[in-house]
């Protein structure tokens, strides 16, 4: 089973898309049990597999969501006939996945911002206990969707990850970031002492993929000469249409776009050829 965490220190590159269409190609054309967390507290992967009012019946039915994994303090109840007791918090074994669009997920919730953990208390070990725990030998891939921001919910993926994957836009402020990211890492993996590897560097929301420039110096622009190794040949092209009908119909195999489509289909091949899936 190979982890991986779809990760950036900006927001609005396309990483969710990535991660959720990743997943689905996987899933969909490659035949691989897939399961995916969504850890980021934006839960925006979440809200493209669900509506607004399924995820509402959801959280009323007493889903389990990624804050069961975290919010590990035992909770008072308080009955007028039974008096107070005290509920303990789910074991990992408990947690239920949610079965959607043929796929694993663990849906995302916005209470994660309510959780008080700080580094050090060992919380942060909890998702990759649940990978290891739970979904150890009954998935091909796991695919985590990470906040864009150096939080305790990002080293939680990355400790529970084989690998990471970096989707990130063409464009000089994006690019600046991944560098960043990159001494985040490194750093993460020597105070937790982390085996993940770099799965490759993605372009997403590119908008003139035709052009000379873009398509005769790509790798110029990565200024790190340590990320032009991982960079793949295949990206995604922007889509303001897909965009737009990305929370009804969040697949891009789904969407009436031969050329986007194909580009998936080569990010995810190279991707399988990265790991040795090939």
């Amino acid at each position: 089973m190979k982890v991986i965490s779809f990760v950036n220190m900006k927001g609005g590159v396309g990483k969710t898309t990535l991660a959720l269409n990743v997943a689905h190609c996987l899933s969909a054309t490659h035949g691989k049990r897939v399961a995916v967390i969504d850890v980021d507290p934006q839960f925006n992967l979440t809200q493209c597999m669900f509506s607004g009012d399924e995820y509402v019946a959801l959280l009323k039915m007493g889903a389990d969501t990624v804050v069961n994994l975290f919010d590990d303090e035992p909770k008072p109840i308080a009955s007028s006939v039974a008096g107070a007791s005290i509920k303990a918090p789910k074991t990992m074994s408990d947690i239920v996945m949610q079965h959607k669009k043929g796929l694993k997920l663990l849906p995302g919730n916005i209470d994660l911002y309510r959780i008080e953990m700080s580094p050090g208390e060992g919380r942060e070990f909890a998702l990759k206990r649940f990978v290891d725990e739970k979904l150890s030998g009954s998935f091909d891939y796991v695919i985590i969707d990470t906040p864009p921001t150096p939080s305790i919910w990002m080293s939680s993926a990355l400790i529970a990850s084989q690998y990471y994957l970096i989707p990130v836009k063409p464009d000089p402020l994006s690019l600046i970031g991944i560098d960043l990211l990159k001494s985040i890492i490194d750093r993460k993996k020597k105070n937790f002492g982390l085996n993940i590897s770099c799965a490759g560097v993605v372009f997403t929301l590119v908008e003139r993929p035709d052009s000379i420039p873009f398509y005769q110096g790509r790798e110029n622009l990565l200024k790190n000469d340590f990320w032009k190794g991982y960079l793949y040949d295949n990206y995604l092209p922007k889509r303001t249409g897909f965009a737009r009908t990305q929370i009804e119909q969040p697949f891009i195999l789904h969407f009436d776009d031969f050329d986007l489509r194909e580009s998936l289909k080569g990010v995810v091949n190279e991707l399988l050829e990265e790991l040795g899936d090939d």
